[in-house]
């Protein structure tokens, strides 16, 4: 993942500075036909590019709307793919017309004429890595119900508003959410069991006055018995000897 960092502090979303109660992650894409990054992200930070138009979202109410995600994923001026987180993970965002605002980081992926194979792999792999990143930040399933959602599956849930993104554009590469999750969840690597602690050995405890009595008594004892046999068996052999 070619994660970056741009928030757009000029947005009205950003200013207003609401608390996300983060319980999942929904995928947004564009719907416009223009896969770079500059469209939406600015000013250009030197990897962006110069946006001729200043259309982008690091404004009040870009175009007029109340819009704001938490990150874009789209191409570079060089044509490389990266991740640019525009709001704190934490933040309200302003992505799905519904209650999923409350609850769930939003993120948009910027669409090109959704024929590019090419394009479509690698924005693909560079968004189950993001939210891989993010299951894993916020110790989230990927697998959980309602986790990992886009946002016409919001829409479907009474959480979002009437969208098709991105049932439109994935299935044009033989691919759906329900792989998407998948394949986040390959990503996240299993804990390996703990291995069973070994047990000490037990501490030796001390002996008290009456054990240390007993052992020498019966030390004394086994000692008269020994001696017994051997004179016993002395005497056996004194006639051989005679």
């Amino acid at each position: 993942m070619n994660l970056r960092q741009l928030f757009l502090v000029n947005n009205a979303c950003y200013q207003a500075n609401a608390p996300l109660q983060i319980r999942g992650v929904m995928v947004h894409s564009t719907g416009a036909n223009n896969p770079d990054l500059r469209r939406y992200v600015g000013p250009d930070d030197g990897a962006l590019g110069r946006n001729p138009n200043n259309n982008h979202w690091n404004q009040p109410t870009p175009e007029g709307k109340s819009v704001c995600v938490h990150a874009f994923i789209g191409k570079l001026a060089n044509g490389n793919i990266a991740t640019y987180q525009t709001l704190p993970w934490n933040m309200r965002g302003w992505h799905s017309g519904g209650s999923a605002n409350n609850t769930h980081i939003g993120f948009e992926i910027c669409e090109d004429n959704l024929n590019d194979a090419g394009y479509f792999n690698r924005a693909y792999q560079e968004a189950v890595e993001l939210c891989a990143y993010l299951c894993k930040e916020f110790s989230l399933d990927p697998l959980g119900d309602g986790v990992i959602i886009d946002h016409s599956e919001g829409y479907g849930r009474g959480i979002a508003t009437s969208h098709e993104d991105v049932g439109h554009w994935f299935p044009k590469h033989e691919k759906n959410m329900d792989n998407f999750r998948s394949d986040v969840k390959n990503l996240i690597p299993v804990p390996e069991p703990e291995p069973n602690p070994v047990p000490e050995p037990p501490i030796p405890q001390p002996k008290t006055d009456e054990e240390i009595e007993n052992r020498d008594e019966n030390t004394e004892i086994n000692s008269i018995k020994w001696y017994i046999r051997l004179l016993n068996f002395l005497k056996k052999l004194m006639p051989k000897f005679s």
